[in-house]
């Protein structure tokens, strides 16, 4: 199976943490059995909609409650990170399930403050229509993230995640040590952690330095089309263009994610959808992703034109159908960026119908 899923346990509304944290034991179970290759969580933190804040802790228990499926982080947020505290919680977790852990980097903090002082390109103003479709994926402008960039609510919220004083290192740097810990090249040593066999990939939303390092040092490397559409192209063109053979890797190895909801029927898969450009607007307003609305209270939102802009590369990007258009459409995301494998990302109020949705993609992808 070239098929793989980035789960954020979602909270929706109505529903506890504890119950978003159940259904994502649940779904990695269901998963492992309908074949999927890995099972990622991502890293959130303030999101009340959002349950996977210590992806470490969040995969020992995904690990203990399935026997195959690689289970592993779609992000750890290395830039409020030391390299030791991440190498010993994944080698303690690879110490009782060795072989199935994979450690994905993402460089987080560094980002933020490049926005902040302006040294980074953000991308066009919001509102700037120009897609493009490259043999037909659609490529959306980018969205800018430089109107959160000195939101105050997200300034201080990214100051609680590191120690007072504190500044983010280079990533490259803190991903020579994270390799240095594991393989047992670092002056000091992590216990657990040194030889544990733990998979490094590296995450990144743009051509820039993630996908610059992940090449360099020959590491499998995750391309962002479900939150960045807009740069996946040039992402993973320059990890190509950097990438130079290593022990792990002989040639390139690229996953690009998705965001997609399949159901029996168009309609009915529509209507899963409907929830998730409310769900997109909290983020992007700065007030964190909220718990994730049933279809009605999504419907009773009122949207301006404003509104719909600001979310819509995320919505125009996503898979929604029933499972054979779905699977063509991954299909062509897919041969477009070269992927080895799809990691997709399937959110809906009811968590039954999120199951259901990620057995019918399962199953239409193997057929073919």
């Amino acid at each position: 199976m070239t098929l793989s899923i980035l789960d954020l346990a979602p909270i929706t509304s109505g529903h506890t943490a504890a119950d978003a944290l159940r259904n994502a034991i649940d779904l990695a179970r269901r998963a492992e059995e309908y074949g999927y290759r890995r099972y990622w969580v991502a890293e959130h933190h303030f999101a009340p909609g959002v349950a996977s804040s210590a992806p470490a802790v969040l995969i020992a228990l995904v690990a203990a409650a399935t026997r195959t499926i690689r289970v592993g982080s779609g992000a750890v947020q290395l830039g409020h990170r030391t390299p030791l505290s991440v190498v010993e919680e994944f080698g303690l977790v690879d110490a009782l399930h060795p072989g199935r852990i994979d450690l994905g980097l993402g460089r987080s903090g560094q980002r933020r403050a490049e926005l902040a002082a302006g040294s980074s390109p953000a991308g066009p103003a919001t509102g700037t229509r120009a897609d493009r479709v490259v043999d037909g994926l659609l490529i959306p402008p980018p969205f800018d993230w430089s109107r959160l960039a000195g939101h105050p609510q997200l300034v201080h919220q990214a100051s609680l995640l590191q120690q007072p004083g504190a500044e983010t290192p280079d990533f490259a740097g803190q991903v020579d040590d994270v390799l240095a810990f594991l393989n047992g090249t670092h002056r000091a040593h992590a216990v657990p952690g040194e030889g544990a066999d733990a998979q490094v990939w590296i995450l990144g939303s743009s051509g820039g330095q993630s996908a610059q390092v992940a090449g360099e040092r020959g590491l499998p490397f995750a391309a962002n089309y479900h939150v960045s559409p807009s740069h996946v192209l040039e992402a993973v063109e320059a990890y190509r263009a950097a990438f130079k053979p290593s022990a792990e890797l002989a040639e390139p190895y690229v996953i690009v994610s998705a965001d997609a909801v399949v159901a029996d029927d168009e309609a009915r898969a529509r209507k899963l959808a409907e929830p998730y450009a409310l769900w997109v607007r909290s983020i992007r307003t700065g007030a964190g992703a909220i718990p994730y609305p049933t279809p009605e209270e999504a419907a009773a939102h009122t949207w301006t034109a404003a509104d719909r802009e600001l979310v819509r590369d995320r919505v125009d990007t996503r898979f929604v159908g029933t499972p054979r258009a779905v699977a063509e459409r991954l299909r062509v995301l897919r041969r477009v960026t070269g992927a080895d494998e799809l990691l997709v990302t399937t959110i809906t109020h009811d968590h039954t119908d999120r199951v259901r949705s990620y057995e019918l993609l399962a199953e239409a992808w193997d057929r073919r």
